[in-house]
């Protein structure tokens, strides 16, 4: 498949969730940050350029969330992007504190959620945030009180829509007696189905998925997708976003790097259609790995 530039995140369709629609072939931005996900990127310069060349090619969905180095990622994207195209959606999320390289401690009590929002917002450059999401359950706190602090922030103006991470259908379905929900963000790729049935909720709820880690840890030398890429002339991360934006119509995939090549292939992924026949043999993918 050619990389061209005529590649277009707009090829895989859109979803929508009461706003402005949004192409399906998203940007995830965890990676922009130095190593540990923890501080500036090492060539803050090449982040920028990734960012701006993402929308260039269709990309209206940018993921991000305030733990990315952290603050890091949420003031590169308004460096690289501020003022904002009109239809370009920034979702970023709440629920972590960081003390150092690959350390996460969660914090979802309502202080610091109402803080976090309001830094999001400054570090954005935005009124209101399209889509917020709490990033994780917190053990320690109630999470009913979670979700009720994100509802009244959404009352008050400054979050638009509401969506979930790292969740199971019970906390998604506590979360919607609060507030209405319309994302769910959860790990999930063609090797590691573990949360299938929350993507089938998602479909018969009309709310969007959103897998992280799509590629899942990037080694996809499983025969049956390398014969695939071989015989279609694609690579093996285009075949595994293939097969997550054919899963359901509401998924909504977010590949990240730290390179623009390897963004033009991911976003290449938009425009490959996979056979029946092909999806087929991609299924025995999820068998060998669970029975492992």
């Amino acid at each position: 498949m050619s990389l061209g530039k005529q590649v277009s995140a707009r090829a895989a369709g859109t979803v929508n969730w009461g706003g402005e629609p949004v192409n399906r072939m998203g940007f995830g931005t965890m990676r922009l940050t130095g190593e540990g996900i923890w501080g500036p990127p090492k060539d803050r310069a090449a982040a920028v350029a990734v960012l701006r060349r993402a929308v260039q090619l269709g990309v209206n969905f940018i993921d991000t969330a305030d733990s990315y180095g952290p603050n890091v990622v949420e003031e590169l994207i308004a460096e690289a992007l501020a003022p904002y195209p009109k239809h370009l959606v920034i979702a970023t999320k709440g629920g972590w504190k960081r003390t150092g390289p690959g350390q996460w401690h969660h914090d979802s009590s309502p202080n610091h959620l109402r803080e976090a929002v309001e830094g999001s917002l400054k570090r954005l450059r935005l009124e209101r945030i399209e889509l917020y999401l709490l990033h994780a359950p917190d053990h320690a706190i109630s999470f009913d009180a979670s979700v009720e602090t994100l509802a009244e922030l959404r009352a008050q103006g400054k979050i638009h829509h509401l969506g979930l991470c790292n969740v199971t259908r019970e906390h998604i379905e506590r979360a919607r007696k609060i507030v209405p929900v319309v994302a769910v963000q959860n790990r999930y790729n063609l090797a590691d189905r573990e949360w299938d049935y929350v993507v089938q909720y998602c479909e018969q709820n009309k709310l969007v998925f959103i897998p992280w880690r799509p590629l899942g840890s990037g080694n996809l030398s499983y025969p049956e997708v390398t014969r695939i890429a071989q015989a279609r002339g694609v690579t093996p991360m285009q075949v595994a976003l293939a097969w997550l934006l054919d899963r359901a119509p509401i998924v909504l995939p977010i590949p990240g790097t730290s390179s623009v090549a390897h963004l033009e292939e991911n976003i290449g992924a938009a425009e490959l259609e996979l056979t029946d026949n092909e999806l087929a043999e991609l299924a025995r993918v999820k068998k060998k790995f669970t029975s492992r």
